[in-house]
C-alpha cells in the first residue's frame, strides 16, 4: 500500500484538524447572512480535501451552511493544453495519480500517467525508462513554468526550477505527464 498503514489515518488527522479550523472561521468570523468562499487551487474532484473537509464540518452540527462547487479548468487539463498536447493517445488509457502511487511504478498497460502531489519527485526515478514528460508549475498563471521532453535530459532542470521556484515563492504546486514512447509496453 503506497505511503504504508500509518498514511490513511494521517490524513484523516490532517482533514479533522482543518475541518476545525474552517468550523471555527465559519463560526466567528461570517454573520447570519454574511458569504465565505474557499479558493481551491487546482480541481477538488482531483486529489483535494476541501469537499470532504467540508462536508466533515457539516456532520459535525456546529454550524450550517450551504454551498456550491464553481468548476474552472483543472491543472491537469491546463497542463495538456499549455504543452499542447493530449493527455493519452488513441485507444490508450491514461491514469491520473500521486506521486506517492507512481513510487510503485509505472502501472502495467498504461504508457500516460498524470502525477499530482509528488513532493518527492519521483519522476527522477522513471530516467531509465524511454519516456517523456510534460511538467508544469504554479499552471495558469504568470508565474506558470513549463518543460518538456525525455524524462533523462528533463529531470535535472525541473528539479533546479523547481527548487528556484520553491525558494522565491515558499511554496510549489506542479503536476506532470510521464508518457512512454511508442513500442514500450
Amino acid at each position: 500500500m503506497a505511503g504504508g498503514a500509518a498514511y490513511s489515518p494521517a490524513v484523516g488527522d490532517w482533514r479533522s484538524a482543518r475541518a476545525e479550523v474552517y468550523e471555527r472561521l465559519i463560526a466567528e468570523e461570517l454573520g447570519e447572512d454574511d458569504s465565505g468562499a474557499f479558493l481551491v487551487w487546482g480541481d477538488p474532484a482531483l486529489y483535494d480535501s476541501t469537499l470532504g473537509i467540508l462536508q466533515e464540518v457539516l456532520e459535525r452540527g456546529m454550524v450550517a451552511f450551504e454551498y456550491d462547487v464553481v468548476p474552472g479548468i483543472s491543472s491537469v487539463s491546463a497542463l495538456a493544453a499549455r504543452h499542447r498536447t493530449g493527455l493519452n493517445r488513441v485507444a490508450r488509457p491514461v491514469q491520473i495519480t500521486t506521486g506517492r502511487r507512481l513510487a510503485e511504478g509505472i502501472p502495467e498497460g498504461v504508457d500516460d500517467v498524470v502525477v499530482v502531489l509528488d513532493a518527492h519527485q519521483v519522476f527522477r526515478w522513471c530516467a531509465a525508462e524511454d519516456a517523456d514528460i510534460y511538467w508544469g508549475a504554479y499552471l495558469g498563471t504568470p508565474d506558470e513554468i513549463l518543460v518538456s521532453g525525455p524524462v533523462a535530459e528533463a529531470a535535472p532542470r525541473i528539479e533546479r526550477l523547481r527548487a528556484e521556484a520553491r525558494e522565491r515563492k515558499g511554496w510549489i504546486m506542479d503536476t506532470y505527464l510521464l508518457r512512454r514512447r511508442a513500442g514500450e509496453r
